[in-house]
């Protein structure tokens, strides 16, 4: 049902639409905050101040999206969760949170995949570039024989490369980058460095000057 309102909304104007799914669903979305033809399923929804969500994004089984002040996620988006009361999966882990918060000024652009698992932060002024990066929750334990799954942590103000790969438990440092392609596995502590490869691992240290590093607004021009 859930499903077939929100596809009905599809037709109505954004204004009424954001006033409607409040009403329908509980969702908090800002005045200022805008959704494109998208798809959002999921059981708490926030929008804050200038944020925004693109066209053609599709988001179903969180436990709760956040989308901080000025944050975008932009299109052709796909963001899936396992909800919590599907029992066949992840049973041994009391602490799971199928969620997504997305920092303030943060971007996610165009075509990645987020597996929502369990949780995965990403911090303020963070740009998940390019396209076609993929954040996984969720593996498969090959010595005990079932599936597990851990949160990812992205910090400030990093930038993720174009077809990159984020693993559980791994964690990207703020003032980061990660490179173009690479393979991120485990966490990282350090920052203001380059982290790229496969698996990735520290390249360079880099100039806490750089303009990137001293954004008040998450859009680059």
């Amino acid at each position: 049902m859930k499903i077939l309102v929100s596809l009905f909304l599809f037709f109505v104007p954004w204004k009424i639409r954001r006033i409607l799914l409040g009403l329908f669903f509980g969702y908090k979305i800002h005045p200022s905050a805008k959704i494109g033809f998208s798809l959002i399923l999921s059981d708490e929804f926030s929008m804050k101040e200038n944020s925004r969500i693109g066209h053609f994004t599709v988001c179903k089984g969180l436990r709760s999206l956040n989308v901080d002040e000025s944050a975008i996620i932009g299109n052709l988006n796909w963001i899936t969760g396992l909800p919590l009361e599907n029992k066949d999966f992840f049973r041994y882990k009391s602490d799971r949170n199928p969620s997504l918060f997305v920092g303030a000024h943060s971007a996610i652009t165009s075509r990645h995949l987020l597996d929502c698992s369990d949780c995965i932060n990403i911090g303020k002024y963070t740009t998940v570039a390019g396209f076609g990066s993929q954040f996984l929750t969720h593996s498969i334990n090959l010595m005990v024989n079932r599936q597990e799954c851990n949160p990812i942590v992205v910090g400030d103000y990093c930038f993720i490369g174009t077809h990159s790969v984020l693993l559980p438990n791994s964690e990207l440092p703020s003032y980061s980058i990660l490179g173009a392609h690479s393979l991120l596995n485990k966490k990282f502590s350090d920052e203001y460095y380059i982290y790229g490869g496969v698996p990735a691992r520290s390249i360079k240290k880099i100039n806490s000057e750089w303009l990137y590093f001293q954004r008040l607004s998450g859009v680059v021009h």
